[in-house]
């Protein structure tokens, strides 16, 4: 089981650069590097010579090659397939060793099922042109493709903390936290897919107002295009304020929430360093996040902030393994 340990969390690490990486992709506007999927422009490269980009223009006339941009949408892509042949391996060898493995059966195969859809989501994002309900429940599937191979890691190489006996209101109040920060992390990609992070650029106030002029209705409409209302019209600056407020509100909640998560934990000693972890990750989370708006969005801060949210979902996913019984 040696190997299989290692291969489960050399999946964690995968899964967080191609979390990461996916952000920085949406950041640099390469999701549409390549017009087609999986392949670039037909082949399963980019194509850089003289003949092969006349190729691709001619077989997709609307699709300028960019070649920088395709790239970047190549590399997310390689590594999105290192990492889905990864967790096939690790779905057979949870069959094979089904009596040795610390988590049930049913959840490696899940993480199989759940990257089926993943790969689709990955698809459309293409084909449906950066649609925001796509992409948004993109992030949300990368984020629990990590947290679920987070569990699985450290049901194999950490602990479970049998000293402290969490009430029922505590063990609760811990997985509610990861619900909260889901519902953050798909708000922050509403935020991101609608460009609408640099819709207000002081805080806390959004151009002078604490409350400014907000179209809920078509801000948070779902089946509609990138940048338009449901029925075809341009998407206000009173839409975009609306999704960035509520991200900022989210951000405060989420945060007050998991400053009294600490507070609770900060009781039993087999937590403390997670505890002390989530608050540390969390402040610089916070900070980055006001500094993104004032800076005008820095990609590097704009992709840290991304990294952030990924780094609060480890956290959290070990603290609530750590008060779960182990599988029998």
């Amino acid at each position: 089981m040696n190997w299989y340990k290692k291969l489960v969390l050399v999946s964690v690490i995968l899964t967080l650069c191609v979390v990461v990486f996916g952000a920085y992709v949406r950041l640099t506007d390469a999701g549409l590097g390549c017009p087609d999927w999986p392949g670039c422009y037909g082949t399963l490269t980019v194509p850089e010579s003289i003949e092969s980009i006349e190729n691709a223009q001619q077989a997709f006339p609307d699709s300028p090659v960019e070649t920088d941009k395709a790239w970047i949408e190549m590399i997310h892509r390689y590594l999105a397939g290192m990492l889905g042949i990864v967790i096939f391996t690790i779905a057979f060898f949870s069959y094979k060793n089904r009596d040795k493995i610390k988590v049930p059966l049913i959840l490696p195969f899940f993480l199989v099922g759940l990257l089926f859809f993943q790969a689709a989501l990955g698809m459309w994002t293409v084909t449906m042109l950066l649609k925001p309900a796509i992409v948004s429940l993109h992030l949300i599937g990368g984020m629990s493709i990590l947290g679920i191979l987070t569990f699985i890691a450290h049901r194999h190489w950490g602990s479970v903390n049998n000293t402290a006996v969490l009430g029922k209101s505590i063990v609760l109040f811990t997985r509610f936290a990861l619900v909260l920060l889901f519902i953050q992390i798909l708000l922050g990609g509403w935020t991101s897919t609608n460009y609408a992070a640099l819709a207000c650029t002081d805080y806390p106030t959004c151009h002078g107002s604490l409350i400014p002029a907000m179209d809920f209705k078509n801000s948070f409409s779902i089946f509609r295009e990138l940048g338009m209302t449901s029925d075809g019209q341009q998407l206000s600056l009173e839409a975009l304020h609306a999704i960035q407020w509520v991200h900022r509100i989210g951000a405060i909640v989420l945060t007050l929430y998991l400053i009294g998560l600490a507070v609770f934990l900060a009781a039993y000693p087999g937590i403390r360093f997670y505890k002390n972890l989530l608050l540390i990750v969390l402040a610089f989370q916070f900070i980055i996040g006001i500094a993104n708006l004032l800076l005008h969005l820095p990609i590097i801060l704009a992709t840290a902030h991304n990294l952030g949210a990924a780094f609060l979902v480890i956290i959290l996913v070990i603290i609530n393994s750590r008060i779960t019984p182990n599988h029998d």
